[in-house]
């Protein structure tokens, strides 16, 4: 039995890190609910792939605006109150959508004010949550850790956006109205983890608050990883095209919808369970490269797929290598940073990601207004494989990487 629990699931015998992972798990699973919920409804009401863009970038913007502050504040403040108070304000912007859509609203513009607060909340959660997880286990569980806190993203993209579709199918208000409880559940897990990390003594200032891009721009492995991630998923996110796919295309509607948005989170639980249960323990950064390169070539596939079958094999396997990359990049940045400037750190990292996903939907809706969504998302495949091989020569660092237990 012992070996049951380490080092596989080792991080769970600590109780922080099981409060901290269920609340981490019900807040992302009540955030893909909404997202399959808020681009049904937007869609529904303009029929226009412009305004699915949109929608990305009113996420995405709070977080770039706000990179200089949300990572100070995670490492000058207790990140457990940050934590729990960014979960009890997505509960409310989920009361927020339900009164919309209650009231039977047919502007998009009160879905656009919530998102943007939405954002803003985000952007704050991000870096406190990932500053905080290394805090919760001893040194030598921190791998384990970090590739189970990175699941808890990936199983909720399972079953959050099946149930947002289901539950939208049934009425929006049940979607939002299950939003809202997962989200208090998840406030409640959230305010037992314990308070931990560094919170530093430092005044602030304009030196302390650009300590993380500092840090970065020194750490070439840091600012390969993380520059690697927004430029790669920038050019070839697709997701937010997907009720474009599941509504014109593949004609399978909101259940299909949720399928669609499901289906690379299957594949990425799949990986994860496969590399707790096997890490990769040599060439970690050859191994992302080619993962990458293989995530530009699903997306092109699901791109110019128009059979239900394939276009889901193809989000599932671009699901699947991209939890390869997601679990190299992210253990290299967690331990390759000191706890000093983690949250700067992450907050920088969170707004990359924030771009990567957000900003590459705004990239995705404008391409497919302006080009249609077929050769948008095409296009945006073949340009995440060239990225991968820019970088391969331009981080040689990074290229190089071989062990993640130790980071070297």
């Amino acid at each position: 039995m012992s070996e049951l629990v380490s080092p596989r699931v080792g991080a769970f015998r600590h109780a922080g890190f099981r409060h901290y992972w269920i609340a981490r798990f019900l807040a992302n699973f009540s955030g893909q609910i909404m997202g399959v919920s808020v681009g049904w409804q937007v869609y529904d009401i303009t029929r226009d792939p412009f305004d699915l863009g949109m929608v990305g970038l009113t996420l995405f913007l709070p977080a770039f605006l706000l990179v200089l502050v949300t990572g100070a504040v995670a490492d000058r403040f207790n990140r457990v109150l940050i934590m729990t108070g960014c979960i009890v304000g997505e509960g409310l912007c989920a009361l927020a959508l339900l009164l919309f859509t209650v009231t039977e609203g047919q502007t998009v513009v009160p879905i656009f004010c919530t998102l943007a607060v939405l954002g803003t909340l985000r952007a704050f959660f991000g870096p406190a949550q990932q500053s905080l997880m290394p805090s919760l286990v001893p040194a030598q569980e921190r791998a384990s850790a970090i590739a189970w806190g990175t699941s808890s993203w990936q199983i909720a993209t399972i079953a959050g956006p099946v149930a947002g579709g289901l539950l939208y199918g049934i009425s929006p208000d049940a979607a939002y109205m299950t939003s809202f409880a997962l989200l208090a559940a998840a406030a409640a897990m959230s305010i037992r983890v314990p308070a931990g990390g560094h919170v530093t003594g430092e005044r602030p200032s304009l030196e302390t608050v650009v300590a993380g891009f500092r840090y970065i721009w020194k750490e070439k492995i840091v600012l390969g990883a993380i520059s690697f991630d927004l430029f790669a998923m920038l050019l070839g996110g697709a997701s937010a095209l997907l009720p474009v796919y599941a509504r014109d295309i593949l004609a399978v509607g909101p259940w299909g919808l949720g399928l669609l948005r499901a289906a690379p989170g299957i594949g990425s639980i799949l990986v994860a369970a496969f590399l707790l249960r096997h890490p990769v323990k040599d060439h970690a950064g050859v191994i992302m490269f080619v993962c990458v390169a293989l995530v530009g070539l699903c997306i092109a596939v699901f791109g110019a797929s128009t059979a239900v079958w394939l276009s889901v094999l193809a989000l599932g396997l671009m699901g699947g290598f991209d939890m390869v990359s997601v679990y190299v990049r992210e253990t290299l940045i967690q331990l390759r940073t000191p706890d000093a400037v983690r949250g700067r750190v992450n907050a920088v990292n969170m707004a990359f990601v924030g771009a990567s996903n957000e900003l590459g939907e705004f990239r995705a809706g404008i391409s497919a207004w302006a080009l249609g969504a077929v050769p948008a998302v095409m296009i945006g495949g073949a340009a995440t494989i060239g990225v991968s091989a820019l970088w391969w020569y331009w981080f040689p660092q990074l290229r190089e990487a071989r062990h993640l237990q130790d980071g070297a």
